[in-house]
């Protein structure tokens, strides 16, 4: 007689009418009757085993090296509330300019330049609005050059600087014919544009409103970066306006398809940034490069050579990469910090690589020091050997004084200017740090900003927007690695965020697109509601009240009282005087359980609500870990057969940063057989709950959040093939014994209507020895024709 199974451990059903058998068999025929269970119990627990099998277990957690954002807002989420301002009329909000108070942003639309008033925390209100439409004229011309009249033909605003304190300079493609006008103000409010004052923007405004383009004034100058031509075949440096003389590149310093995205002035000179097909290398595809390129200030050309041309122009390579790593080749966007921040001025650009690995674009953010970049122009040049078409190093010329490409007081030499001409660009790369890099993700858009912490401690922030309308907050750490402390989905519908101001004074940021304005606030310190949350969100904005017990939004003076830990994020020593002791047992105390009445025999879905992208989470059963025969975790919740024995304390933990607290906690209790109270957890508050449950019995079920049906059918239908197949095979076995046996006692006789095997002469004259194989052998049992051996 075969022993008896042994009972699993994880089991909770009772498993002694095991321990006794009576035979070979007899303790599997005892066995149903001797647990009690009707036949849809049995069903039920039979599914529940094989839902155990198909359905994977789920564990989040933080523990790769590339940064993920801790929290996720979707759009909508009423836990991070944005403001929009729309008008019906208007569209592509794509110029953002703030006023110098801080008061109003001017916004340049489609064939539109708005006014808004930011002051109140609310959405943006409509100051007032001005048209500025393209000519019909214009708008017929360009249709008539093969131009969409439903989306091109028109004056996207590109450019929008303040001239002085009474005027504002805009331009725009005006149906790819660009064209420049002051506007005069008048207590923030905008004048109407006059015709008379509208004046050609050729150099100053792209045609296509699809080219990328750059813009600064400095000291009433106006530098610009853009396509000279309707073609957009000609990248242009060019600097108008003001009292010094108009001065642009040559034909041959600029590749015909340099995007530019930023131009920032510094004391003396004015840097682009832009990216463009690299010349300097060969390979069998073009490979994209980002530059940088520096003009001075007190340029005014050359008398005989590179009149009207800039004399000073010099470019230079920019390097974002990893070590070991591709390089992050097309930069996207550049800004400069504050120069409250620190003596050494960076620059912050966000890049993205030509190359997709394992088929996303990826995306990273350098940071490039000024002295680095002044360096790097100091250096030696790259010259290109006309004969071999290769590009050599070149060193400083010792008989031209001053050095080539220098902002010196007054006009080079001719021989400086030769020199020049053919020398523009710079034998090493300035190579910045890498701070992010983050793949899936292509960002577009780039703010930055500083923060002071508790300890007066100042923090670098950034905000960055992404192609599919994603903003993403990035502080970065002591060692010059950024983390993500939020991602908001800015748009319901995937957009790219045109563009970013953000206002310090107001504490938000205004991200422009297709439909309008958002205003957003730059920390929403409310969400995290208790000290451990506050703490471990990291966000140099936020910091915890313990007197009111809420997570506020740090203000310029603050109580000494305030916890904050921006260094490691420990809420044990945070929060050590707080809702948290530093012992384990209050600290494993949770503040408020669940009570949950369950139906017996049922599949019940206890939700753990998932604070922190960064952590991991397990569940825990009293003191122990939960019983893996009759429970399982998927996306998050437990799911939980409901079983003698299985009731009781349910807590869902977090692990983050080495410090682990409970989430959820629930006291499981059946409706036929409650549990005794558990002495350690009195006192804490208690609320009853209705959680997602399964009748595995037959009954009402108490309405689920989530539904398991797709699952439920899967199984049953598994379950039926499973058992079809099986009777199949039971009732076919035994017929095609007793068919087989009729063969043998003599019935081989073919009835009338029966075919003979086409072999039936040669199968009659094989020999006794001859064996044939199993394929040879048909489903009745009769040979088929083989060859003879």
């Amino acid at each position: 007689m075969a022993p008896p199974p042994k009972c699993p451990d994880t089991w909770v059903l009772h498993c002694d009418w095991l321990k006794e058998p009576s035979g070979d068999s007899l303790w599997l025929n005892m066995a149903l009757p001797a647990l009690g269970l009707d036949p849809w119990s049995l069903l039920g627990l039979f599914l529940f085993q094989l839902l155990l099998l198909l359905l994977p277990t789920t564990t989040t957690g933080g523990g790769g090296q590339e940064p993920m954002p801790r929290v996720k807002y979707y759009a909508g989420d009423g836990r991070r509330v944005l403001s929009l301002f729309h008008q019906k009329s208007l569209q592509d909000f794509d110029t953002l300019l703030l006023s110098d108070d801080e008061s109003t942003l001017y916004v340049g639309a489609r064939e539109a330049i708005l006014a808004l008033n930011i002051q109140d925390p609310g959405v943006p209100m409509l100051k007032n609005m001005i048209p500025w439409p393209a000519s019909d004229t214009k708008k017929s011309e360009c249709a008539f050059k093969k131009k969409s009249n439903e989306t091109q033909c028109f004056n996207f605003i590109r450019v929008l600087v303040s001239f002085n304190a009474t005027h504002l300079y805009a331009c725009g493609t005006f149906a790819f014919s660009p064209a420049c006008t002051f506007i005069e103000l008048q207590n923030s409010n905008l004048l109407p544009i006059l015709p008379d004052k509208v004046v050609e923007g050729k150099g100053q405004s792209p045609f296509d409103p699809a080219h990328k383009h750059t813009a600064v004034l400095v000291d009433g100058m106006l530098y610009s970066g853009t396509m000279n031509n309707f073609l957009g075949s000609e990248p242009i440096l060019i600097r108008t306006l003001g009292s010094q003389p108009v001065l642009k590149t040559e034909v041959r310093w600029l590749q015909q398809d340099a995007s530019f995205v930023a131009a920032i002035p510094s004391t003396q000179v004015v840097y682009f940034f832009f990216a463009e097909t690299a010349s300097e290398f060969e390979f069998f595809h073009k490979l994209h490069t980002s530059r940088v390129a520096r003009v001075c200030k007190n340029d005014v050309g050359g008398e005989k050579l590179l009149q009207k041309k800039w004399t000073t122009f010099l470019k230079a390579h920019l390097l974002c990469a990893q070590p070991g790593q591709l390089p992050f080749n097309v930069i996207r966007h550049a800004v400069l910090l504050p120069a409250n921040f620190s003596t050494n001025l960076n620059v912050y650009a966000v890049f993205t690589s030509q190359w997709q690995i394992g088929g996303t674009r990826s995306s990273a953010v350098c940071a490039f020091s000024l002295k680095d970049i002044k360096r790097v122009f100091e250096g030696k040049y790259k010259e290109l050997n006309k004969e071999t078409s290769r590009w050599t190093t070149r060193g400083v010329p010792d008989d031209i004084s001053p050095r080539p490409g220098s902002c010196s007081i007054g006009p080079s030499s001719d021989k400086a200017l030769t020199f020049m001409k053919d020398h523009f660009l710079m034998d090493e790369s300035v190579v910045g740090t890498p701070l992010l890099v983050k793949s899936g993700v292509e960002y577009t858009r780039l703010a930055v900003e500083t923060a002071q912490d508790l300890n007066g401690h100042t923090h670098l922030v950034m905000y960055l927007g992404t192609t599919t309308g994603s903003l993403h907050k990035a502080v970065v750490s002591g060692d010059n690695r950024a983390y993500l402390v939020e991602e908001i989905q800015l748009f319901p519908d995937p957009e790219p965020v045109r563009n970013l101001q953000l206002a310090p004074i107001q504490g938000a940021l205004f991200a422009g697109f297709s439909g309008g304005i958002l205003r957003i606030p730059r920390a929403n310190c409310s969400v995290y509601e208790s000290c451990m949350d506050c703490v471990l969100a990291r966000d140099p904005h936020c910091a915890w009240d313990p007197e009111s017990g809420i997570c506020r939004l740090l203000p310029t003076s603050f109580p000494k009282s305030w916890r904050q830990d921006m260094e490691k994020g420990n809420p044990e020593w945070a929060c050590a005087n707080g809702p948290i002791a530093r012992s384990l047992r209050p600290r494993s105390r949770p503040q408020i359980i669940k009570e949950v009445l369950a139906v017996p025999n049922s599949i019940l879905e206890l939700p753990c609500p998932h604070l922190s992208a960064l952590a991991s989470y397990h569940w825990s059963h009293g003191t122990t870990t939960v019983p893996g025969g009759s429970s399982m975790v998927y996306n998050g919740s437990l799911l939980l057969l409901l079983r003698d024995g299985v009731g009781g304390l349910y807590q869902c933990w977090a692990t983050e940063n080495g410090f682990s607290y409970p989430v959820v906690s629930y006291w499981v209790d059946s409706q036929d057989q409650p549990l005794a109270l558990d002495p350690e957890l009195a006192g804490i508050p208690r609320e009853r709950v209705e959680t997602p449950l399964t009748r595995v019995g037959g009954g009402a079920a108490l309405p689920a959040q989530r539904s398991y049906w797709p699952h439920f059918l899967i199984v049953t239908v598994l379950f039926s093939l499973v058992l079809s197949g099986t009777l199949i095979f039971l009732l076919l076995s035994p017929l095609g014994a007793l068919r087989a046996r009729g063969k043998v006692q003599g019935c081989g006789t073919l009835t009338p209507g029966e075919k003979a095997p086409l072999s039936r002469e040669q199968h009659l004259q094989l020999p006794k020895e001859h064996r044939t194989s199993a394929s040879d052998v048909d489903a009745d049992n009769n040979h088929l024709g083989t060859e003879v051996a």
